[in-house]
């Protein structure tokens, strides 16, 4: 017994899908104009690119093909940010979304779509050896990025590290770090404290929590946070610290209680991010202290962040949404074949309500 056959459906008819050529026909221009018109690389008068784009739009044509574009090139199109947290930390910190939205707008303007990559313990290097890239970007406030650095540099990507350890062919967006939070401790020993604690970022890729001991500040490459914590000691050589497992509310919560009880006659907490300092404010409101008048809390960023309803915290604010741009326009700098300068910006005190003199 025989039976039908059953018919397998067609592809699509490839030559029926719309093609730059038709468009370019459509618009009565070459297909050099009209490509030039989707890319945006190139001098094309604003009535010609409409008029391309209002062909494309009659055709239901979607740009030129990535991939096409990819093999003729040479390049993705694609430029990657690395950073050392979780996604999932990482967009709980305002700091670095505000940053990746200086990134993403210059990206933008200029063509390229944008990565994100960690670079985790549980996932050491990650997709580094095969993600389609050009260039990458490795993130501040990270604590170690030469095992990325080691990656990226087999694959000679341009790398820019914002807020990184210097490094053989790395080029860098750099902040005041010490020199911002020495202005901050010096708020703070012009005011009359002499006891003051420190709550650090993490101090290895473990995240590790606890007390900062010599061994460990000497062993660290953790280059924001020791920057920041060789401001501090600036001042007070002394000043015992504690480390947070990342730059959260409740990291900075946990650690200054910490501090308060090895040492509770501390009169203000230096915190190395405004998050860490919401934090040191809640630890401080749960031990029915009072800030700024029997806990002085300094932070550093200027993030806007919910939760300070009653408070102006006193912070150094530095321009992290420049420092996104200026980053990313490293990297198109480093593509086109410009000259790539590096740049170092700073930061600025600004004193609200959550430091004053300690109680006599």
């Amino acid at each position: 017994m025989t039976t039908p056959a059953t018919r397998t459906p067609s592809a699509p008819d490839e030559a029926a899908r719309p093609t730059l050529a038709a468009v370019a026909a459509r618009a009565g221009v070459s297909a050099s104009t009209a490509s030039l018109a989707f890319s945006g690389s190139g001098p094309v008068a604003d009535d010609t690119r409409e008029r391309v784009l209002a062909a494309a739009r009659e055709l239901n044509y979607g740009g030129p093909d990535p991939r096409a574009r990819s093999l003729r090139t040479g390049r993705s199109g694609i430029i990657a940010v690395v950073m050392e947290d979780r996604i999932r930390d990482a967009f709980r910190d305002p700091m670095v979304v505000a940053m990746l939205d200086g990134i993403a707008d210059e990206l933008g303007q200029a063509g390229y779509s944008l990565l994100l990559l960690t670079d985790s313990d549980d996932r050491p290097v990650g997709g580094l050896r095969d993600a389609s890239m050009d260039a990458a970007l490795l993130l501040g406030c990270s604590t170690d990025l030469d095992p990325a650095v080691a990656v990226l540099s087999q694959r000679q990507v341009p790398l820019i590290g914002v807020e990184a350890q210097a490094r053989p062919g790395m080029h860098r967006v750099d902040l005041d770090n010490r020199e911002g939070m020495r202005a901050g401790a010096e708020h703070l020993h012009a005011l009359g404290h002499r006891r003051v604690g420190v709550v650090t970022l993490p101090m290895d890729r473990a995240h590790t929590r606890g007390p900062l001991t010599a061994e460990w500040e000497s062993s660290s490459d953790a280059y924001t946070g020791l920057e920041r914590l060789r401001g501090v000691r600036d001042v007070y050589p002394d000043a015992p610290a504690e480390v947070a497992a990342g730059s959260l509310i409740d990291e900075g919560h946990r650690a200054t209680l910490a501090l308060l009880q090895r040492d509770p006659g501390l009169t203000a907490i230096v915190a190395q991010s405004d998050l860490l300092a919401l934090g040191a404010i809640q630890a401080a409101d749960e031990l029915g202290l009072t800030v700024p008048g029997d806990l002085s809390v300094l932070g550093f960023d200027g993030a806007r962040i919910d939760g300070l309803s009653i408070h102006r915290l006193t912070t150094l604010v530095q321009p992290i949404v420049e420092k996104g741009r200026a980053a990313a326009r490293m990297a198109l700098a480093a593509l086109a074949g410009d000259p790539v300068v590096d740049v170092a910006f700073t930061s600025e005190l600004r004193i609200g309500t959550t430091t004053a003199p300690p109680r006599a």
